[in-house]
């Protein structure tokens, strides 16, 4: 079998249902050859994944998805093959989880306004998502699915959104080159700002995230173009989160051997 490596995943340790070393029996068992685990604003993953990857034969790169904001555009910045011990890279990790924190808070004083009340639990190391809050809201009875939470309530510009204190892009690509990684524009076929990307594309990115999940093959083509045009690296990945994202399974979207080794030069195991 070809290799194949899905390089966009999320695990329990940010807003996925699947834990680390689930994510690394499940890649095994579908035939995959390597993996980035790219939680949301966290690495914390990594603590389990790297001796799991070791004892199941599959290669792992480090991976993240910081969330930031350029000139107010929500700019979602994947990034590869750092150093996980980088204080740069921890120091931001930090500054997200306290930025989640305070965001989660008021969307639940917001969703409490309107008489819903839920509760989630906040991890020290672990920054939860607005799908946990979604989920709670699921449980409690208040929506009869996770997209219903998100477009009556959570969903950017909702009634009880809130963004939080930004990040922005330049930070971001800042800190990942600071820890020996990779900056990627991460799923460019879903910003809606698209006339953005251009400005984008005029920051020190190293690459574009051409391949995932369930996209068009004409988008596909599109950004893969684009990211030869600049001479920029390509990558791929499903943007797998387990049940939570049903429709959305493990390597339906990945990149090949080649394309691992540009990728990851330093900052990977098996």
């Amino acid at each position: 079998m070809s290799f194949r490596a899905d390089l966009h995943c999320h695990t329990t340790c940010s807003d996925g249902t699947t834990s680390p070393e689930e994510l690394i029996s499940i890649a095994k068992e579908i035939g995959l050859s390597g993996i980035s685990i790219t939680d949301h604003d966290c690495i914390t993953a990594y603590k389990t994944a790297i001796p799991a990857a070791k004892k199941a034969g599959i290669w792992l790169g480090s991976g993240i998805e910081f969330s930031s904001v350029d000139e107010g555009v929500s700019v979602h910045v994947l990034g590869y093959d750092f150093d996980l011990e980088s204080p740069a890279l921890n120091a931001l990790c930090a500054k997200h989880i306290k930025r989640r924190k305070q965001r989660n808070q008021k969307i639940l004083e917001k969703l409490a306004r309107k008489g819903i009340k839920v509760e989630v639990e906040e991890s020290e190391t672990d920054p939860i998502g607005r799908p946990h809050i979604a989920l709670a809201l699921v449980e409690k009875g208040y929506v009869g699915s996770i997209r219903e939470a998100f477009k009556r309530f959570i969903g950017d510009g909702g009634p009880c959104f809130d963004p939080g204190e930004p990040v922005t892009t330049d930070e971001t690509l800042e800190v990942i080159h600071k820890a020996g990684g990779k900056a990627f524009i991460a799923h460019p076929h879903l910003m809606k700002a698209q006339r953005h990307i251009a400005k984008l594309l005029e920051k020190p990115f190293d690459g574009i995230e051409c391949y995932y999940s369930k996209c068009d093959p004409n988008q596909e083509r599109r950004w893969v173009n684009k990211a030869k045009e600049k001479g920029l690296l390509i990558s791929g990945g499903s943007d797998f989160h387990g049940t939570i994202k049903p429709g959305i399974p493990l390597g339906c979207s990945w990149v090949g051997q080649e394309g691992f080794e540009e990728i990851f030069e330093t900052h990977k195991w098996k």
